[in-house]
């Protein structure tokens, strides 16, 4: 009876403990892309420079008159009001197919990394920290560089928004205008700052939670154990503000020059590289378009302060 029990238990569990481990962590990421595509479409159409709604008038903690853009819940609003509730969900199908082959290829990437990481058990040090990092990124690189198809097929289906196209539709469809109109290349315009940003993202991240918990952290310090738990997580926070340039640019090389008015003058300029398209939002003072949903300023590039 043991036997037999146990012959089926956790033996009967383990060979199949992978299989429904990678079905349910495959189905949670799709659904959470379906919960947070609203808020990334919106976050799109702003990084772009999509203003469809005026700027209105707001006051500062100190009392000065600035013109603030509306927020997330506003420009929402006016999604539905011109598309229907339907319509916040544009580009939904490439995403959730670019969320479901960035999970699996980490999944079987990482089973190939982590057993060899495995073989020595050595303590929290820089060199743990550098092989450990080395791992996440060629698990987020090659992640990357699988699902970036779909993403721009997602990116360019929501910035159909602005001139009311109809170009790209479904994946098969948006596989076959890409490929006819780019070739393969068309499938990972904007892949370098994607790439640049994970890198610089995780190095730095990983690198200065380590120098932080080694030398700032007293240990003496009684709740020690509880701050160097949270300080990758706070890295992650900075570290993800600092690098947000990276992912505004690969969205716009994604969006540019593929014949949508999003990509194109008078809305947009041609750019030739990826390092012109910085340099534009750089000199424009746009780096950081997109990175909030609330209390948005007009630039001072565009407009000056109101007057009281």
């Amino acid at each position: 009876m043991d036997t037999a029990e146990n012959a089926g238990g956790p033996a009967a569990a383990a060979a199949r403990g992978p299989v429904d481990v990678d079905t349910a962590v495959l189905l949670l990421g799709a659904g959470v892309t379906v919960v947070t595509h609203p808020l990334l479409y919106v976050k799109l159409l702003i990084q772009v420079g999509h203003e469809p709604l005026p700027p209105t008038v707001g006051t500062t903690m100190f009392g000065r008159k600035f013109l603030y853009l509306p927020s997330f819940f506003s420009y929402a609003q006016h999604i539905v009001k011109v598309d229907g509730k339907s319509g916040l969900f544009r580009g939904l199908s490439p995403r959730i197919a670019c969320s479901v082959i960035s999970t699996f290829v980490r999944a079987k990437v990482k089973q190939q990394v982590e057993p060899q990481s495995k073989t020595k058990n050595q303590p929290t040090s820089l060199r743990k920290v550098v092989k450990e990092t080395t791992q996440e990124m060629i698990i987020q690189c090659l992640s990357r560089v699988a699902a970036h198809p779909f993403h721009v097929m997602s990116v360019r289906c929501m910035a159909q928004f602005v001139g009311r196209e109809l170009k790209y539709g479904g994946p098969f469809s948006c596989i076959m205008k890409i490929f006819k109109e780019e070739g393969v290349a068309g499938f990972y315009v904007g892949l370098m700052p994607h790439v640049l940003g994970d890198v610089l993202f995780l190095w730095c991240c990983n690198l200065l939670g380590h120098f932080i918990n080694c030398y700032a952290v007293d240990e003496n310090f009684t709740h020690a154990p509880a701050v160097r738990s949270y300080t990758k997580f706070v890295m992650g926070i900075a570290m993800s503000i600092l690098t947000y340039p990276f992912m505004l640019v690969a969205d716009l090389m994604a969006v540019n020059n593929c014949g949508l008015a999003a990509g194109l003058p008078p809305h947009s300029p041609i750019f030739k590289s990826w390092l012109h398209c910085w340099n534009h939002l750089s000199q424009k003072g746009h780096l950081f378009r997109g990175s909030s949903f609330f209390f948005r300023r007009v630039p001072l590039s565009s407009v000056t302060p109101v007057d009281d």
